[in-house]
């Protein structure tokens, strides 16, 4: 295989990025400066997954904070919020190289994965650096309480993966898990990322709280919606298969309202199925989860999530940056990818 970097359509030609595009810009320079190294491998594989897709939904919620709440341009100059748009997305990239590492994965995005590419031990390796990058980044900003903010949420995330991965081929395991879960392993970077963007703009201990929250909600919201197109996705529009989850054993919310709202016959045939993984029963499954309503179930949840986050933006000042995050709510549970 080759591993040239991949030609993609930048994240920040969407609608949704336009408000901030000049930064988005700025974070791409900032990215392909901070991502230089002595080693060649380490440029390769970061460079790699950094620069092959992806929504880049994390540095978009810092950008949108800090501008809805007048950081940046003419009367608050300021570019610090460009670094941390940066330095979360390595957080987030690094978290995806490992992943795919203790997922066995080899498709992300459409793409074949770094780990299949170059093996496991580089990726996590290469993991570790963008890691270590995020962290040397953050003393650039200069803020304790970012850091504060930054270094708890990479516990957060840490105990989610570590959940998720000891719920493998359990089908016993409870909503309230499946939630404490989800919060952690996705919507916890979310919500750090706004509250950070609300940190640098010196923003209210109100405005704070409820960007925070806006993020912990979206997280939510974008997972839930996750969760729910692994059943009835597109997988060439997804870049990855329909049924991942099924096939490596996890149970996520479809599954769980489905063994609630179906037969006992029916919840016996997906608890097997969350037993052994693969992809022996996925048809039998996913007409268990339509039929029982539980992929509307989900939706339902991701909805209320979003109406929650949209919520907490009445506490910042109306303009174009707390337009695009209302769109952004919307957009995470109407999305097909």
């Amino acid at each position: 295989m080759t591993t040239d970097t991949p030609a993609s359509t930048p994240a920040s030609s969407s609608p949704l990025h336009a408000a901030v595009a000049d930064d988005f810009a700025a974070v791409d320079r900032t990215m392909t400066e901070q991502l230089s190294s002595r080693v060649p491998l380490v440029e390769a594989i970061s460079g790699y997954i950094v620069k092959s897709g992806g929504k880049r939904v994390r540095p978009l919620l810092v950008l949108l904070a800090a501008r809805a709440l007048g950081y940046g341009g003419e009367t608050r100059g300021g570019d610090k919020h460009i670094t941390l748009a940066t330095l979360i997305e390595f957080m987030h990239t690094s978290t995806l190289l490992h992943d795919d590492v203790v997922d066995e994965s080899g498709l992300r995005r459409g793409k074949q994965t770094a780990n299949d590419a170059w093996g496991n031990a580089p990726s996590v390796l290469v993991g570790d650096f963008l890691y270590s990058r995020s962290f040397q980044m953050m003393v650039d900003v200069g803020s304790m309480r970012i850091m504060e903010i930054l270094s708890a949420a990479t516990c957060v995330i840490a105990e989610g993966e570590v959940r998720q991965l000891t719920n493998i081929g359990n089908p016993s395991v409870s909503e309230d898990d499946y939630f404490a879960t989800i919060q952690g392993k996705t919507a916890q970077l979310f919500e750090a990322a706004s509250q950070t963007g609300a940190v640098i703009a010196e923003a209210t201990p109100e405005q704070e709280e409820a960007l925070k929250l806006y993020g912990r909600y979206l997280g939510l919201a974008f997972q839930l919606v996750d969760d729910l197109l692994d059943y009835q996705g597109d997988a060439d529009a997804m870049g990855k298969n329909v049924g991942d989850d099924l096939a490596e054993g996890k149970p996520t919310l479809p599954l769980l309202r489905a063994m609630q709202k179906g037969t006992p016959e029916q919840a016996k045939l997906i608890r097997q199925a969350i037993r052994q993984g693969g992809l022996d029963r996925l048809d039998e499954v996913l007409d268990i989860v339509h039929a029982t309503g539980a992929l509307d179930d989900t939706r339902d949840y991701a909805n209320r999530m979003a109406d929650k986050a949209l919520s907490q933006l009445n506490t910042l000042p109306p303009s174009e940056f707390r337009d695009t995050m209302q769109q952004l709510a919307r957009a995470a549970v109407e999305r097909t990818t």
